[in-house]
């Protein structure tokens, strides 16, 4: 069941949603040459705690840091580490996830580490913009897989391909809801969107095959063929309106 949010909880997802968005904003200061994933973690968690909310990520499922970092061919779910140190010319994507007063909100962003490769700085572009493709088809009466569709149309005109393994998710009083949003589909098909909906929408973008494989730790996903990938995500309510972006920054 998808669950119809009130005003009053869309503006607790959005206090969360906000303190994602400032703890983004921090680790965009950080992300440089010679920092490790770990040095990350602790901003992050440092900054989320000074907002007087919780990691959502940390204890979820069993998984111990307060963000996933992937670094260029990993996709998502990579564990910070001190081992783990950025180097010019990486991209690392960033997920990052908060709770406050029962609610959750949730969003990624993939930042360039210094100077990267025109190859690098493309396929950043393209998941970029593809998030916003996907967002734009927020609008009541509109159709579930619309979203995936217009993102996959997107992705796959400019030579990418889309992770089918993990999709995007409703969200509210837990970090994970229904509906799964996948980054996919047949546009036209799925449920009528509706005024209240929140979902995190969020593609996985890879420069190669969309195919992924976990790795020994458990958690962390990479491209099978090795290629690049990247992360973008917002959490986005349906409004009459149109769609209105809750972890903007």
């Amino acid at each position: 069941m998808v669950v119809i949010r009130s005003a009053a909880e869309i503006e607790k997802i959005k206090k969360a949603s906000k303190v994602v968005a400032q703890v983004l904003l921090k680790i965009k200061e950080y992300v440089r040459p010679g920092v490790s994933t770990l040095e990350l973690d602790q901003v992050a968690e440092r900054c989320i705690r000074e907002a007087g909310a919780s990691p959502a990520f940390k204890g979820y499922m069993g998984y111990q840091a307060t963000l996933c970092t992937s670094i260029n061919h990993e996709v998502v779910h990579g564990i910070p580490s001190s081992k783990r140190i950025l180097k010019e010319g990486d991209v690392i994507g960033v997920d990052c996830g908060a709770m406050i007063e029962g609610y959750y909100g949730d969003a990624a962003y993939t930042y360039a580490v210094g100077e990267v490769s025109e190859r690098a700085a493309r396929i950043l572009k393209v998941g970029q913009e593809s998030l916003f493709k996907g967002i734009e088809q927020m609008l009541p009466k509109k159709r579930l897989f619309d979203i995936g569709a217009s993102i996959q149309t997107y992705v796959e005109a400019h030579g990418y391909s889309v992770v089918r393994d993990y999709v995007g998710h409703g969200i509210g009083t837990k970090l994970h809801e229904e509906p799964q949003v996948p980054n996919y589909g047949e546009a036209g098909t799925g449920f009528r969107l509706k005024a209240g909906m929140v979902f995190a929408i969020e593609p996985m973008i890879n420069e190669g095959t969309h195919e992924v494989k976990t790795l020994e730790d458990g958690w962390t996903v990479i491209t099978k063929d090795k290629g690049l990938s990247v992360h973008f995500e917002h959490t986005v309510v349906v409004t009459e309106n149109g769609p209105e972006i809750l972890s903007m920054f």
